[in-house]
């Protein structure tokens, strides 16, 4: 090599490296490896995969974790690996390695598993060894240390393969499914199946619908953060009130604690003030913090193991509702009991929602909001009370906030609560501010209150029981931190 050759970094802005340089990188490096016990839940990803195993004999199975996305020509998003994949293997936040596909090779009595990833960033040898120092997306002095290959296999328990054998791999005559749309290598080398990989995207989601007990250890940890979550914003409310964006205030002060415990968030916080409050997924955020406004926070704090919590609470600003706010309060904690004792194995999956909206609909009838009365509008060709409540009054819960979302309908909003399942119990008030319908007081006024239930062989456990429901608990509480 002249010396006037040099090697590339990755981007514009970047310094070439030298060849002296590059050659300098190639040495000098103590041994840094690594012996990994199991990754937690390796125990109950292992009885993940042979379930997929069984239900698809004789058919390859491909389930990428998906890839990066860059921001602003420079840093990527931060990575999360698609939820099935999550499943199958319990990978944890920090280590996720983007471009991973786990690979199930059909056998004589079953499959084998093989996990393609990326290795650790060489240091020696020709084959790619500028990544270490010039990728800015993979490379170790850009994004930090990978697991080796080997240290790989000791985490997951399975074998484990460079990405770059991964084409090779795929070759043959074999019938396959792919998760479809998380990696376009995998979706050049595998022809569309449209009902086969819908059908393996269903079985994945519902594979999820009941968990055992890691994920609900891990449900549980993640309700537990989110709880934490709130006492921190009801500490910070008072501050929050002397700021033109208060709103953004609430918001920090929840994703501080999301950072600290846990991976980052579940999805983005819900912190809306005021009539912002009627917007059922305001994310802006961008507005003051009133005193005798509500303050409607839903928000959930994602594990390390990606599980997330989802809790909403209605807060009065000041620490007092006011009495019209306290009557639209009242209702919605009545309707909220209502679904909460509908929890039951063997219960309808949508026995909780109707209860719910059956105190809803009865309430707004005794407000005269329902001309027609509340039998009128509970029937399936009117739901005129929705005019309030457009939503569901809950959903499964786990790896994604609205969780199983490929199940089939007669298996999920049709089918019936079993022991194991969890989900969010929350309906919701909402009185847009220009509802000339309405009596003036109540417009601008949105209340939701939200809690995640466990459901066991007997009942229901309320995961987020260190949360105030009641009207007369949440100011008590709000004045203790206050």
């Amino acid at each position: 090599m002249k010396p006037q050759d040099e090697v590339r970094g990755g981007e514009s802005h970047d310094r070439r490296v030298s060849a002296a340089l590059a050659e300098s990188f190639r040495q000098g490096w103590a041994d840094t490896g690594l012996k990994l016990q199991p990754v937690p839940g390796a125990v109950y990803a292992a009885k993940r995969r042979a379930a997929l195993s069984e239900r698809f004999p004789g058919e390859r199975i491909i389930v990428p974790s998906g890839g990066l996305k860059t921001r602003s020509n420079d840093f990527d998003y931060t990575f999360r690996p698609h939820s099935a994949f999550i499943h199958l293997t319990a990978e944890q936040g920090t280590q996720a390695v983007p471009d991973s596909v786990l690979v199930f090779e059909p056998t004589g009595n079953g499959h084998s598993v093989t996990l393609f990833t990326r290795p650790r960033s060489p240091r020696d040898g020709e084959h790619n060894r500028a990544e270490l120092y010039s990728d800015r997306h993979h490379g170790e002095f850009w994004v930090g240390r990978r697991r080796t290959l080997s240290e790989t296999a000791d985490a997951f328990g399975v074998e484990v393969a460079a990405r770059d054998d991964l084409e090779r791999a795929l070759g043959g005559n074999v019938p396959t499914r792919v998760v479809r749309g998380e990696d376009v290598l995998v979706d050049g080398l595998v022809a569309p199946a449209r009902e086969a990989e819908a059908e393996l995207l269903t079985f994945l989601s519902e594979s999820r619908l009941v968990k055992d007990e890691w994920e609900v250890e891990q449900l549980s940890a993640a309700v537990g953060y989110t709880v934490a979550g709130f006492h921190d914003v009801v500490g910070e409310l008072r501050h929050a009130t002397s700021l033109a964006r208060g709103e953004r205030w609430i918001e920090g002060t929840f994703n501080r604690r999301a950072r600290l415990d846990g991976y980052g968030l579940g999805f983005e916080t819900i912190a809306a003030a005021g009539a912002h409050a009627c917007v059922l997924h305001w994310m802006h955020n961008d507005g003051p913090v009133r005193d005798g406004d509500l303050l409607l926070l839903d928000a959930g704090v994602e594990a390390d193991s990606f599980y997330t919590g989802d809790v909403t609470r209605t807060l009065p600003v000041s620490g007092r509702f006011t009495d019209v706010q306290r009557r639209v309060y009242d209702l919605v904690f009545a309707a909220q009991s209502a679904g909460i004792a509908a929890l039951r194995p063997g219960a309808r999956f949508g026995d909780f929602h109707d209860a719910a909206m059956r105190v809803v609909a009865e309430g707004l009838d005794a407000w005269g909001l329902l001309p027609g009365g509340a039998e009128a509008a509970l029937a399936p060709d009117s739901g005129l009370y929705r005019r309030f409540t457009i939503c569901g009054s809950g959903h499964m819960l786990g790896l994604d906030c609205h969780d199983c979302a490929s199940a089939r309908r007669q298996t999920y909003l049709d089918g019936v609560l079993e022991a194991g399942h969890v989900l969010t119990v929350e309906p919701g008030l909402y009185f847009q501010p220009d509802d000339l319908t309405i009596p003036e007081e109540l417009r601008g006024i949105g209340v939701r209150i939200e809690d995640d239930f466990l459901v066991t062989t007997d009942g229901a456990v309320c995961l987020s029981a260190g949360l105030p429901r009641g009207a007369d608990e949440v100011e008590a509480w709000m004045a203790s931190l206050r």
